[in-house]
C-alpha cells in the first residue's frame, strides 16, 4: 500500500502528466509575459552565472531551465512527471533533464555541496507543509556554501494566519504559503533570507504570489 507522501506525488504527477500537452501551452504563451518573474530571473542568473551548475527543480516542460540557460546559466531540470521530461528534452535536446523528486536529489546530485543554485519555481506548492521541510533540507545538502536558492509560490494577502492554506489549484491540489512563514521554513533549514516579496493579485494571476531568495550558509 502507497504511503501518503507516495499517494500524494502519485496524484501531482497523474494530473499534470494528463493535461502536460496543455500545460505546455499555457506556458508558452504566459512566461514571455511575466515581467516580475522573468526580473527575479534575471537577478538569480547574475548571481549564480560563473559560480557552477543550478538544478531546476519542478522543471515542468523545461522553459524556464531553458531560460536560465539562455541567461548563460549552467542549468538542468528534474520534474516528478515523465510527460514534462520528455517534452523538455524534445524542446531543448542540448540541455539535461531528468525525472524525480526533490525530496530527494541523491540520484541526480550525489554530492553534497556542488550546485552553485537552486530554483524552486511553484513547484513546492504541491507538498504538503509537513514534507516542506524536507525538501528544504536537500535544498541545502545539495548546495554549496554561498549558494543561491530562489522560490516562487503562490501566497496569502498580508496579515494573514501564519498557516498555509490549502487551495484548489486548477491541475491538482496545492498550498498557499505566507511569506514570512516560508522564510521562517527557510532559516530553520539553515538559509539566511536575502529578500522577501510580495506581489499583489493582477491582469495574469488572480492569487497573490511570494518570492524569496536566500543563501546556504557555511
Amino acid at each position: 500500500m502507497a504511503t501518503s507522501e507516495e499517494a500524494t506525488a502519485a496524484a501531482a504527477r497523474d494530473a499534470y502528466g494528463a493535461m502536460s500537452g496543455r500545460y505546455l501551452e499555457f506556458v508558452q504563451e504566459q512566461f514571455p509575459r511575466q515581467a516580475y518573474d522573468l526580473a527575479l530571473l534575471s537577478v538569480f542568473a547574475d548571481l549564480v552565472r560563473d559560480a557552477g551548475p543550478v538544478a531546476d527543480i519542478g522543471c515542468g516542460p523545461g522553459h524556464v531551465t531553458a531560460h536560465l540557460d539562455g541567461l548563460g546559466v549552467r542549468a538542468f531540470g528534474v520534474d516528478l512527471t515523465p510527460e514534462f521530461i520528455a517534452l523538455a528534452r524534445a524542446a531543448y535536446p542540448g540541455l539535461r533533464f531528468e525525472t524525480g523528486t526533490m525530496l530527494d536529489l541523491r540520484s541526480h546530485v550525489p554530492a553534497g555541496g556542488s550546485l552553485a543554485g537552486v530554483l524552486g519555481w511553484y513547484s513546492l506548492i504541491h507538498l504538503p507543509p509537513a514534507q516542506v521541510p524536507r525538501a528544504l533540507a536537500e535544498f541545502h545538502r545539495v548546495l554549496a556554501p554561498g549558494g543561491q536558492l530562489l522560490l516562487g509560490f503562490q501566497s496569502t494577502a498580508a496579515g494573514a494566519a501564519p498557516e498555509p492554506v490549502p487551495f484548489d489549484h486548477k491541475v491538482t491540489p496545492g498550498w498557499l504559503w505566507p511569506v514570512d512563514t516560508f522564510a521562517d521554513a527557510l532559516t530553520a533549514a539553515g538559509f539566511t533570507v536575502g529578500l522577501r516579496s510580495l506581489r499583489e493579485p493582477g491582469a495574469d494571476s488572480r492569487r497573490h504570489q511570494g518570492y524569496l531568495l536566500a543563501v546556504r550558509e557555511g
